[in-house]
């Protein structure tokens, strides 16, 4: 059986959930930027992007482009509150949702069609995928006063690619018989999966469209990028049997961690631990969150011309401890001679386990675990960070951009405090 996929796109959510929380934005251009010093756009309101704004733009190169742009400090927990109603709106119509990022998520909607009669269309018109999607996208906007892009498909990678093609408030069901038209003059980077430096590289080979990459050799891209090649090839003709993956199929977690770009750049290595310590508490109860030990632990840095590397150190016994994760990290960082000042620290804990746990053998071992779960039973019911290390009393707040890794469910579930 042929399936039906929908990739839902909801458009400049954050914008556009600002917009809706406050009306007397609406119609005007508008974008979302941090808290931080040194902050760039999220993202922009479509009134703002007709004069040129985009996201990841500097806020002075922004209002250059629309100095009439109206400025909205992010609000992440809106953001998250809205995108978890979407997810509920999507698992009332299928229970294989997928969620992508913070307002993306694939459905699979094979087996649900037909179950659905929108009054707005005639009888019979509900065993249409264009007649569920219409449906979805009228439940979207009434409930929530924002719009979305809908793309229709056999499979993940076509569905996402149409959702692209129409936007604002668009609603494209690309067809077989449809793929090899759209994707012969495509260019390579609009398929999700090949970024800037793929794209050059390919270019590097004469390939610079969809069809050309279809149909270049399929050997020599074996030979030049591995496995990756024949993924190369697939995408190129629009071939992915990926599954929607709901929450309860998804595999474990390879890893654990975050990062945040610093107020300003710094040389102090004091200030630099003090940023590592507040990084390997978030880390480890997001670890603890989904039962997760680990045993690798990687340090990431950033220097201030963008010059990124890790450096990991591997112990021989797991942990979950935020001061212990810090214990690693900090002696990573003494093992660095740091050649500039450090824009971006980041921590992650890999080499993990699930669901088991060791039991401390020592009395000091046993009274910290204690210490950590009553802080964890309070943070849960007051939120992140209410009760914490005396390490971290003036700790950074941190409340920037949410990540795109970020997820409804898991250790990929990050909370944010109330605006």
């Amino acid at each position: 059986m042929r399936r039906t996929i929908f990739h839902i796109d909801i458009n400049a959510f954050f914008a556009s959930v600002e917009q809706t929380a406050n009306p007397s934005l609406k119609g005007k251009p508008i974008a979302t930027i941090g808290r931080a010093k040194r902050t760039v756009v999220t993202a922009p309101s479509y009134e703002a992007r007709r004069s040129g704004v985009k996201t990841g733009m500097n806020v002075w190169e922004a209002k250059k482009a629309c100095p009439s742009l109206i400025l909205v400090v992010s609000k992440n927990s809106l953001y998250v509150d809205v995108s978890k109603k979407l997810v509920k709106l999507y698992e009332s119509v299928t229970p294989l949702v997928e969620v992508f990022s913070i307002d993306e998520a694939f459905l699979d909607v094979t087996e649900v069609l037909g179950r659905y009669q929108p009054e707005a269309d005639p009888p019979g018109a509900g065993n249409s995928p264009e007649a569920l999607a219409r449906e979805i996208k009228r439940q979207i906007r009434n409930q929530f006063d924002i719009t979305c892009s809908v793309g229709i498909a056999s499979n993940k990678l076509l569905a996402k690619l149409g959702s692209e093609l129409q936007k604002p408030d668009g609603l494209v069901h690309l067809r077989p018989d449809q793929v090899p038209q759209v994707l012969e003059n495509l260019p390579v980077d609009e398929l999700c999966g090949i970024g800037r430096r793929l794209k050059q590289d390919l270019a590097n080979l004469g390939i610079y469209t969809c069809g050309q990459l279809a149909r270049y050799p399929v050997e020599i891209l074996k030979k030049r990028y591995g496995v990756r090649g024949m993924w190369l090839h697939d995408m190129a003709n629009g071939v992915d049997n990926s599954e929607v993956i709901p929450p309860w199929s998804l595999p474990a977690d390879k890893s654990v961690g975050h990062s945040m770009t610093l107020p300003e750049d710094v040389n102090d290595r004091e200030r630099i631990c003090w940023y590592i310590s507040q990084l390997s508490e978030q880390v480890a109860r997001r670890m603890r969150r989904g039962h997760y030990q680990g045993k690798t632990v990687s340090l990431i840095l950033r220097y201030s011309d963008f010059e990124t590397f890790s450096k990991d150190h591997t112990i021989k016994k797991f942990i979950d401890s935020g001061y212990r994760i810090a214990q690693v990290a900090i002696h990573t960082l003494d093992t660095i001679k740091l050649k500039q000042a450090i824009r971006l620290v980041g921590v992650s804990v890999s080499n993990l386990i699930q669901g088991t746990y060791q039991l401390p053998l020592f009395e000091r071992e046993r009274k910290e675990r204690v210490v950590t779960e009553t802080m964890d039973r309070i943070n849960d019911k007051w939120g992140e960070l209410t009760l914490h290390p005396a390490v971290l009393l003036h700790r950074h707040p941190h409340k920037g951009v949410i990540a795109p890794a970020w997820r409804p469910y898991g250790v990929k579930h990050i909370t944010y405090p109330n605006n």
